[in-house]
């Protein structure tokens, strides 16, 4: 068994699983390995995501110390960025792997639907 934050798990695999698996976490990495993004930004990316998932989401990958969130309150509006945390950048050579597995399974046995 293998213990992270509190958190107990059978194998390394699981751990991993457990931080950024789901249907939209890897997502939300995906679009921020290269910028830091606004909540809308975020929205305007994943277009069929739900408000609520991607709030609980992104406020999961931040206790987990894969994001981090930056509110400005100088102004207003409020604005609020999303990026990656150092511990979360180890983790883009695994979400490049994952992105590029998907392009080629739509290569070998897909079709891209515009």
């Amino acid at each position: 068994m293998y213990q992270f934050k509190g958190k107990e798990y059978p194998c390394c695999a699981s751990l991993t699983m457990g931080m950024i698996g789901g249907k939209w976490k890897t997502v939300i990495l995906f679009h921020l390995i290269n910028k830091t993004l606004r909540y809308n930004e975020l929205r305007k990316e994943m277009p069929t995501v739900t408000e609520r998932t991607l709030s609980l989401q992104l406020k999961t990958l931040e206790d987990d110390g894969i994001i981090k969130r930056k509110v400005y309150t100088s102004k207003p509006p409020l604005k609020v960025e999303y990026s990656l945390t150092n511990f979360g950048k180890t983790l883009i050579p695994v979400v490049q792997s994952i992105a590029e597995w998907g392009v080629f399974a739509i290569k070998e046995e897909g079709e891209v639907v515009v």
